[in-house]
């Protein structure tokens, strides 16, 4: 079977480039919308994007209905099916501009990938998602051992992302000048630091257990006088590793970023295993330090701060994505009687 259109190609990579450049989409974004696309097409056997019919959308709708996860073995859920979906019916919107499509495709065409009204509500639909306590977190904390450099790296991480709420990609490309231990911050400057939506951002210590200061303090003290790490290593360095006697061996630490934040969230999923507890991913602190805020600052104004601390532009982003009522507390305000 043929896995490749010629035609296809060039005309993907233009929109492509359109994403990247005209919207100003990151680079996950496009890679998304690049795998949508090639799902459409692969489901025609790559025949020409100007050979378009309304039934191979249909096909291609009952496919996506009936295929299944290789991973875990179950039918794709909605909101897949919906991104999926969404990515064609963009592209194929441009495309009805294009010279030598705009004859053959009409905007109107790109609806017919519009996902029905009963999938979009169960792809939209909020769920509860599970978070530590504050008493979880630093339970897990009070876990992790700090024999050697990495357990010492792995603590510290934990703490800073306690102390911050920080997001684990931008914390995976921090450098030690992103550090003011003078004011207790952290300065996510987003051309070099991989923030969310390429937003820079001032982000200060939380006052929140005093031994994640203390931890962070000292690996601070001990990148910069023992490991000698200037201004722009890495605050989290991969560890080095090199041949001894035969093997390879952890011999300290490289000084450039992690290119993802992979092996960090592995280290904060180890920590919680370690302490018996459910195997939290350090997003989820978001979560947790969301729950704490909202008792710590009461006022309007001091929410407003620390969800701009935490990177929110708009303080009902904080708390439609990280405060929502639960379904036991819904209960208990529905039935008070004042």
């Amino acid at each position: 079977m043929r896995k490749m259109n010629e035609d296809n190609e060039r005309i993907k990579r233009r929109y492509l480039q359109f994403l990247k450049t005209a919207k100003s989409r990151d680079a996950s974004t496009v890679l998304k919308a690049a795998e949508g696309i090639l799902r459409f097409e692969a489901s025609t056997r790559y025949t020409s994007f100007k050979k378009f019919r309304i039934e191979q959308v249909i096909k291609f709708q009952d496919a996506l209905d009936s295929e299944v996860n290789k991973q875990t073995r179950k039918p794709l859920s909605k909101s897949t099916i919906r991104s999926v979906l969404s990515a064609n019916k963009k592209f194929f919107f441009w495309l009805a501009d294009q010279q030598g499509y705009k004859s053959r495709i009409r905007h109107s065409d790109a609806d017919y990938f519009n996902m029905n009204a009963k999938g979009a509500r169960i792809a939209s639909a909020s769920r509860e998602t599970p978070y530590p306590s504050m008493e979880m977190a630093r339970h897990a904390f009070s876990y992790m051992p700090e024999e050697t450099e990495i357990e010492r790296r792995n603590k510290a991480l934990f703490a800073f992302f306690m102390l911050t709420g920080a997001r684990d990609g931008a914390v995976a490309s921090l450098r030690l000048k992103h550090i003011n231990m003078v004011d207790g911050c952290v300065y996510q400057d987003a051309r070099e630091v991989k923030t969310k939506n390429s937003k820079t951002f001032t982000t200060y210590f939380l006052p929140v257990d005093p031994e994640y200061l203390d931890v962070f303090k000292g690996w601070m003290d001990f990148l910069r006088k023992e490991k000698l790490f200037g201004p722009d290593d890495a605050l989290f360095p991969p560890p080095k590793n090199e041949v001894v006697d035969g093997s390879f061996k952890v011999t300290g630490f490289r000084r450039e970023t992690y290119k993802t934040a992979n092996a960090l969230r592995q280290a904060i999923r180890e920590a919680f295993l370690r302490a018996d507890l459910p195997a939290f991913t350090p997003h989820a602190f978001r979560k947790t330090l969301v729950k704490w805020a909202d008792t710590k600052y009461p006022s309007r104004e001091a929410f407003k701060a620390f969800s701009q601390n935490i990177g929110h532009t708009s303080v009902i982003t904080t708390i439609s994505a990280y405060c929502p009522v639960s379904t036991e507390r819904q209960a208990e305000l529905i039935k008070q009687t004042g």
